[in-house]
């Protein structure tokens, strides 16, 4: 029999907090982090808002421990960040890690670094430092620095499925461990702003230069965010050989992909319903079973009236309540599943549901309603989370409370 695979440690940062605690509090205060870039240098600086974590990447560096290395990125430093607390919250030592493995996301690795050095790069007559950032432009360079300093070994690899990358990686992880290759998988995602993301994400027009407004009949698009967010997932056989403290089980998980459109998702929201299903059928829990839904939510035309659909046909009349955590932390591409496989997990510890922040009016696509309250008290027992990337690639995790 599979083992079942459970939830033991957890670091995040994102705009809203450098911690999970503090993403707690920022959630808690419905403090949302959108607004001017300090720290990329883009024409569109005071048009389109963003969620960038406030530090600067020298700061960062301190904050990672790595001063004055060079060759890590910003990804890699908010990676490291994140990657440090969650082993510090599941109480691992440096002698557990060369037997795990790290499943790690990024859509465009480096990039924040390397496109500030483009025009040296590519021209034969100039040498200097900026050469060394080169190799990082590949999504696996953050991956393996990570390994590399904090001692991982087992197994490593780089996951990069655009917006659904960090829900993927959670699942290979399980996937490694139900199927008895690992007892012990970090998986998450890093992610830095780039202009290079700004530019290629307004040139689809699919960011608005207002705070996004997810499932609202005025939605025009996205904010873009970064961050950071590892989970630490056990085995059962070795959470009972550790002793370890279990946070919650990652009870089921499906990749559905629809392949309808490089950039758009199926409008009738056939791989998003397929995703939500079977992860659910994997999990053995029941549509009435579901309390939450942290929803991909980006607030586009497509996402949101595809995804209403799907929750229609999954849940009938009886929708749970569902909500999108994107107008707090931008969204952050290959870390948002991570991240919000966090806030799954908080929203069961802390029996609480997150408001769905800047909705006014129901869209006409979907006759369904996003909670826009701050539920606390809230009995929370499973969460169905949602990442959808582009070229249909849709990933659902069911997050259940440890029995």
């Amino acid at each position: 029999m599979a083992e079942r695979v459970f939830i033991t440690g957890m670091g995040l940062i994102t705009a809203i907090g450098d911690n999970v605690m503090e993403n707690l509090r920022s959630l808690r205060l419905q403090q949302s982090a959108l607004g001017p870039t300090r720290h990329i240098d883009t024409i569109h600086k005071d048009i389109l808002p963003v969620a960038e974590v406030r530090h600067s990447t020298e700061q960062l560096a301190v904050m990672a421990g790595a001063p004055g290395v060079q060759g890590y990125t910003r990804t890699t430093l908010l990676g490291l960040i994140a990657m440090k607390e969650a082993l510090q919250s599941a109480g691992l030592t440096e002698a557990d890690l060369p037997a795990a493995g790290f499943v790690n996301a990024s859509t465009v690795g480096g990039m924040c670094d390397t496109e500030k050095v483009y025009f040296d790069i590519i021209n034969p007559d100039k040498q200097g430092e900026f050469l060394d950032y080169i190799d990082t432009l590949d999504c696996a360079d953050c991956t393996q620095r990570i390994a590399d300093e904090t001692g991982i070994g087992a197994h490593i690899a780089t996951i990069s499925t655009a917006c659904s990358s960090s829900a993927n990686a959670l699942m290979y992880g399980a996937r490694l461990i139900k199927h008895g290759q690992l007892d012990l998988a970090i998986c998450g995602g890093t992610e830095a702003l780039t202009r290079f993301t700004i530019n290629g994400f307004n040139s689809l027009k699919n960011i608005d230069k207002q705070h996004c407004k997810p499932f609202d009949r005025d939605r025009n698009g996205l904010n873009l965010g970064e961050g950071a967010a590892y989970l630490v997932l056990e085995s059962e056989s070795q959470v009972k050989r550790r002793g370890a403290r279990v946070l919650a089980e990652l009870s089921g998980y499906c990749n559905a992909n629809e392949a309808f459109h490089p950039t758009a998702p199926s409008p009738e929201g056939d791989g998003a319903y397929n995703a939500m299903k079977q992860a659910l059928a994997m999990s053995g829990r029941t549509i009435g079973e579901v309390q939450y839904v942290n929803v991909h939510g980006t607030a586009t035309l497509n996402n949101d009236a595809s995804e209403g659909k799907a929750l229609l046909r999954l849940f009938g009349d009886k929708v749970p309540m569902f909500s999108s955590t994107k107008p707090f932390t931008g969204h952050t591409l290959a870390a948002a599943g991570a991240i919000e496989a966090i806030f799954s997990v908080l929203a069961i510890r802390e029996q609480m549901v997150f408001p769905n922040l800047n909705f006014s009016e129901k869209m006409e696509e979907a006759d369904v309603t996003p909670e826009t309250r701050l539920l606390e008290q809230f009995p929370v027992q499973n969460v169905i989370s949602n990442s959808f990337g582009f070229g249909g690639n849709n990933a659902s995790l069911v997050i259940s409370r440890y029995e």
